[in-house]
């Protein structure tokens, strides 16, 4: 663990999470996995970051955003660390986010079409033990398609 020198320059976890819009917990666990280095400490033990570590961070925060799991950003950090080399790699990684998220949208398109089907074959005002959205819950084999497992998006 290495001691911090010029507090002028870096900046506590708060204000990293402040600045970046990552929550300190996550910083943390972002550390402990390994995609941002362990930053300098101060003789009281807080961590103290600085301007690369904010780019990094902001790098993890917009692959998340975009659905890219964490070993796909691993790998696109270690090209970023390594910028002379060619970058088929991070294009390959983009095109197979690129198909996951055409995935999931074809998903939602069909979890949209059932789920208009069943409210609008829903009576005006009836009583739940006659009610086609209840019914149609109840009964997947009920549904006109078949649907994927829920979608989970990134957050």
């Amino acid at each position: 663990m290495t001691r911090a020198t010029q507090t002028d320059l870096l900046k506590p976890i708060g204000r990293l999470s402040a600045e970046t819009g990552v929550k300190v917990p996550t910083i943390r666990f972002y550390e402990k996995i390994g995609l941002l280095p362990e930053p300098p400490r101060t003789d009281s033990d807080r961590r103290l970051y600085d301007d690369k570590a904010t780019r990094r961070l902001g790098f993890i925060r917009h692959a998340r955003q975009l659905g890219f799991e964490i070993e796909d950003i691993r790998a696109l950090l270690a090209l970023a660390d390594e910028p002379d080399q060619p970058c088929d790699q991070a294009n390959l990684i983009a095109e197979r986010q690129l198909a996951a998220v055409k995935a999931r949208i074809a998903g939602l398109e069909a979890l949209r079409t059932e789920l208009s089907r069943i409210q609008a074959a829903t009576c005006a005002g009836g009583r739940v033990s006659n009610c086609r959205v209840i019914e149609a819950l109840g009964d997947h084999d009920a549904c006109c398609a078949p649907h994927p497992e829920p979608v989970r998006l990134p957050g």
